[in-house]
């Protein structure tokens, strides 16, 4: 029988590991040693999303998307990349004022170009082309005298009298106490609605003004001024103070003062001033009690009801004097 040769391993045996094969001390328990672990790569920092080749420790605050410095955008906080930016801008909503205007630096541009459009025509009629007084006045005339129709009786091609006549004033004084009430009232609620809203709600007035003149006395009237469009500054100015929560006191004492001046003093139109204030008061209301969520609508669809009304008083009186 053939015995191993002493110190040669029998192949047939499981070899140990060279780790494991380390010689120990005698009586010293042998230690398992782990075998070798490969060392851990190095750290590497994301991508710039849009410029891969850049790396980065910054994310967008909005989305974490990895940003290099050429695409951070300062942020209130952090940074943030192009794309939340341009979408962020596209979500924002404006800004408006209270009742749906855009705030403006000068809130008085639409009663300063009013009060010039009315100074320019008043200088006009007055002084270098007094023709305009017949042309531009709320004149009209019945059947009644030699069977014919002047002025807005004749046809629509006559009505542009409704909103001339806003504009027309030929004596000093009626231009002055017109324009100083325009000067007091009209900034207020162009601040407030805007100046379209504003815009629409003067001339709505003066038209309202011009077209219940027209229908009360259509066959026998010539009436000028913008005091039906005033009236309807201190109509819209009683809903504001309302919905403000603000004493209606002055303003309403203001309003009373006027009307009776204008059912004093002869020669004034009553008239016009009574449509106007009415239809400032209504148009306010449309205006600026109109829901947030459809308040565009609303508010337009208030303008052109009172449109309809002031051309289904146009055509009442219209076809009475032509039947």
């Amino acid at each position: 029988m053939v015995q191993d040769e002493p110190g040669r391993p029998d192949p047939s045996s499981p070899q140990p590991d060279a780790a494991s094969a380390r010689p120990t001390a005698p009586g010293v328990p042998a230690q398992p040693v782990q075998s070798a672990q490969p060392a851990p790569a190095a750290h590497v920092l994301p991508g710039c999303y849009r410029h891969p080749e850049r790396e980065t420790g910054i994310g967008c605050s909005r989305c974490g998307r990895p940003i290099c410095p050429q695409c951070m955008v300062n942020a209130s906080v952090g940074f943030h990349c192009p794309e939340c930016v341009s979408g962020g801008t596209a979500q924002v909503r404006s800004a408006t004022t209270r009742f749906g205007g855009r705030p403006v630096r000068d809130g008085a541009l639409v009663t300063k170009v009013l009060i010039g459009i009315n100074l320019l025509v008043f200088v006009l009629a007055a002084y270098l082309y007094k023709p305009l007084q017949q042309d531009f006045a709320l004149y009209s005339v019945g059947p009644q005298f030699n069977g014919h129709l002047y002025g807005v009786a004749a046809g629509p091609d006559q009505w542009y009298r409704l909103l001339s006549a806003t504009f027309l004033h030929i004596w000093p004084w009626h231009i002055a106490s017109n324009m100083l009430a325009l000067w007091w009232m009209g900034p207020t609620v162009e601040r407030v609605l805007g100046r379209v809203r504003y815009l629409a709600l003067y001339l709505v007035s003066g038209l309202a003004g011009s077209a219940l003149a027209y229908l009360v006395a259509g066959d026998a009237m010539n009436s000028l001024g913008a005091s039906g469009a005033i009236f309807g500054l201190f109509g819209a100015t009683v809903v504001l103070y309302r919905a403000s929560r603000q004493p209606l006191g002055p303003v309403v004492a203001l309003i009373v003062f006027n009307l009776v001046i204008t059912f004093s003093v002869p020669g004034i139109d009553w008239r016009a001033h009574v449509g106007g204030l009415v239809a400032g008061v209504l148009t306010g209301i449309g205006m600026m009690h109109a829901p947030r969520a459809n308040r565009n609508l609303v508010q337009a669809g208030t303008v052109v009801l009172m449109l309809a009304v002031i051309l289904g008083m146009v055509l009442v009186e219209t076809a009475r004097l032509h039947g």
